[in-house]
């Protein structure tokens, strides 16, 4: 027969049961709370050390950019690949940043001075126009209606005057001009020498003879100050020629015979367009005789006579650049 159960001691037993539960689920729970509270203050310090650590490694990672940078403007600098003024700049402001960071200097440090280079002279166009062994073609014409004695007369002995028989004469001038050097000299006298080979015909529309033919030679200096377009010259030719006589026909103050000398002498100024093209304007004078070789048969009087003259002067061979200054 089963005995009976007493009821106080069950209770009791089940009293102490649910103590037992309730303590470790309270045990439990408080536990939980803890570690979650732990997690939760341990999550933003962990955070703000991330951030640190990144801030860090990215100021280092400038300052390593900054560094390469500054290695490679100085390494530019000595290859001279890089103007310098750029590489000094550069340079001297990376150094002042670098000495900020390390802390060791708090002012920026001072840009050096660059030396200036002295400004070259404006190279000189002339010497393109008038140099060495060049080679030009010119034509001149001219006008010489103005009769004057011979210069000379005085140191022959013979009267400075005129004679009553008038000329006109129009050369006509084509000659080959060479240049003997380069410009030179000092300040108004700088230029150079062409020597001048002309064939001359000369229409006399008034006089007694009708025409003059002749080969003349010269010398011609240049006056040319540094890029000027407009240069000064001064010429002088000498040659021997022909002339229709009319002396021996018995006209006064006529030339005495056909073969005669001439000289020429004249001044003006050139413009050059470039180095292949110039024209020239000027007066020139012309004398014509026969040195005194038809007397004493026939009177030599000669002729004087002056007036301007224009020309066109052309570079035959192809421009040759002057590299000196």
């Amino acid at each position: 027969m089963t005995p009976l159960v007493d009821g106080r001691a069950c209770l009791r037993r089940f009293i102490d049961q649910e103590s037992h539960q309730s303590i470790f689920s309270s045990t439990l729970l408080f536990s939980v709370s803890v570690l979650v509270a732990l997690v939760a203050m341990l999550i933003p310090y962990a955070s703000a050390q991330a951030c640190s650590y990144q801030a860090t490694s990215l100021t280092v990672d400038s300052q390593r950019v900054e560094s390469t940078d500054a290695a490679s403007a100085i390494d530019v600098g000595k290859h001279g690949s890089v103007d310098s003024e750029v590489d000094v700049s550069a340079t001297t402001g990376i150094a002042g940043g670098r000495q900020s960071a390390d802390g060791l200097a708090d002012s920026p440090t001072e840009t050096p001075k660059v030396k200036k280079l002295p400004r070259s002279k404006i190279p000189d166009f002339n010497r393109d126009i008038y140099y060495k062994n060049k080679l030009e073609f010119s034509m001149e014409a001219g006008w010489l209606p103005i009769n004057v004695p011979f210069p000379f007369d005085v140191f022959e002995g013979d009267a400075y005057e005129l004679y009553p028989l008038r000329y006109t004469l129009v050369p006509i001038l084509a000659s080959l001009r060479w240049h003997l050097d380069d410009v030179g000299g000092p300040l108004v006298l700088r230029g150079n020498y062409d020597v001048t080979f002309t064939g001359e015909i000369t229409a006399i529309p008034r006089g007694a003879e009708t025409h003059y033919l002749s080969y003349d030679m010269g010398v011609r200096r240049n006056f040319v100050p540094r890029n000027w377009r407009v240069t000064p010259y001064f010429d002088l030719r000498a040659g021997l020629g022909l002339i229709d006589a009319k002396g021996p026909l018995g006209v006064y103050f006529a030339q005495g015979q056909n073969f005669t000398f001439n000289l020429n002498m004249g001044s003006g100024v050139r413009y050059n367009f470039n180095p292949r093209y110039g024209i020239t304007a000027g007066l020139n004078w012309m004398h014509i005789s026969n040195a005194n070789l038809s007397s004493p048969l026939y009177s030599n009087y000669g002729i004087n006579v002056y007036g301007p003259m224009f020309g066109l002067d052309i570079q035959l061979r192809k421009h040759r650049r002057h590299d000196g200054q």
